[in-house]
């Protein structure tokens, strides 16, 4: 006798990993042109800050066997695998105001940050 399974629902796709904003496109854009040329962004998240948790954004020459490669507005970021379940549908961003510039992250995943802004929690 054969049995066949079939799911209840079907699966759902996942979000992308992490997407980038026009914005970040263009900046990172040009500091892979520049001053960051042959090198590729990594974007991990450690356990620091008020709140647990920060995000590191760090310069390398190639993608290390611990790394998830992201394509994003035809750019690579690497993501370290450690932090991908935190980072799951994140959009990085690019800000400049009067005070200050950088990159920024929108992270479906987070559920606070502390009072500075620099780190969170999932």
């Amino acid at each position: 006798m054969s049995t066949t399974f079939t799911p209840a629902t079907p699966k759902r796709e996942l979000p992308p990993l992490m997407q980038l904003t026009e914005a970040a496109a263009t900046r990172l854009r040009k500091l892979y042109e520049g001053a960051e040329a042959g090198k590729l962004l990594r974007i991990s998240v450690s356990t620091k800050g008020c709140s647990g948790m920060s995000y590191e954004m760090n310069w390398v020459a190639e993608a290390g066997p611990q790394d998830e490669v992201v394509k994003s507005q035809n750019l690579t970021v690497l993501v370290d695998r450690k932090a991908t379940l935190f980072l799951i549908g994140t959009t990085m961003d690019y800000r400049e105001d009067k005070l200050t510039r950088g990159f920024t992250f929108e992270n479906p995943n987070e559920k606070g940050r502390c009072g500075c802004g620099e780190s969170f929690h999932v």
